[in-house]
């Protein structure tokens, strides 16, 4: 892998790589954002490796350890089944980590396309896939994933497809009020004039200059989609037991939380570093992208 990114690197030109490596030292300034970057990739790794890292499996109960505090033994404690917290915070990252990013790529998907084709043909297409996409973003979207999991089932498949079917409206009018800009602009209409067909000029001209605004979009849109996942699993309506999520995990806490609360405060924890790394990700990409936003890290 270090082999291709060096490969890729050395076929750019001197002002290519220049610019590069400004823009990387650029972002890397902006220290919540880079925080932010380094989080996930942590979190990344531990998903590919939770099976290693976990001491003990997410399902396995100790009766005679239940309720166990905080020790050497078991750093995050046992729930009211003897499990292993600790472990099940990190099983849990398999869980969510996959939906977040499974489902924001299909969110963003339906998203971009109908923004693009809504905002770059205009007229009665324009009005039709807007009113669809008002649809959408006029039921709220939890109460609506509420419904469909209950109808459905909680398979993570099943959540899988609901966040990324419901969730894309928000994504659609951003880039629909994008490409509106984009395509008035001279390069654009230079194209058209030399005979350049619409999918070539959405394609390659206009989509390629939104890459800024979908990149901090999805950013944003993972850290929706496993705080959403989290709480329908609260509820009984997402993952379900004994496969662990951070959800369940503070769902089966809550009866117990004064006497034992690392029971929901670990996963709790797990949950809001997560959410919080995504956003400071994105707030940083919006900042990197956006000149006019950079009042720190020059």
């Amino acid at each position: 892998m270090a082999t291709t990114i060096s490969s890729e690197f050395h076929k750019l030109n001197k002002a290519e790589q220049n610019s590069l490596i400004t823009s990387l030292r650029k972002f890397a300034r902006n220290r919540a954002a880079f925080a932010g970057l380094v989080i996930i990739l942590i979190f990344l790794g531990i998903s590919v490796f939770a099976p290693v890292i976990a001491p003990y499996k997410a399902e396995a109960q100790v009766i005679k350890d239940r309720l166990h505090p905080p020790s050497a033994q078991y750093i995050m404690g046992t729930d009211k089944l003897g499990r292993d917290i600790f472990s099940r915070v990190i099983m849990a990252f398999q869980v969510s980590m996959p939906i977040g990013f499974l489902s924001m790529g299909l969110s963003m998907v339906v998203g971009v396309s109908v923004g693009l084709i809504s905002g770059y043909y205009g007229g009665v297409i324009d009005n039709v896939l807007m009113r669809i996409t008002d649809l959408f973003l006029s039921f709220p979207t939890f109460f609506l994933l509420i419904t469909i999991a209950a109808l459905f089932g909680a398979k993570m498949s099943t959540i899988i497809i609901m966040l990324g079917i419901t969730s894309w409206g928000s994504t659609a009018r951003i880039m629909r009020g994008v490409v509106l800009s984009i395509r008035e602009m001279e390069y654009i209409e230079a194209t058209r004039a030399l005979g350049a067909s619409n999918a070539r000029i959405i394609l390659r001209h206009i989509l390629t200059n939104t890459l800024s605004v979908i990149s901090v979009t999805a950013t944003l849109m993972v850290a929706f989609a496993i705080l959403v996942e989290s709480g329908l699993s609260y509820l009984g309506l997402g993952v379900q037991p004994p496969t662990p999520s951070w959800g369940n995990m503070m769902s089966d806490g809550r009866d117990i939380l004064r006497n034992a609360w690392w029971a929901s405060l670990f996963p709790g924890f797990a949950l809001m570093l997560v959410v919080i790394s995504f956003n400071l990700l994105g707030e940083g990409l919006k900042d990197f992208f956006d000149p006019t936003r950079r009042t720190r890290g020059q």
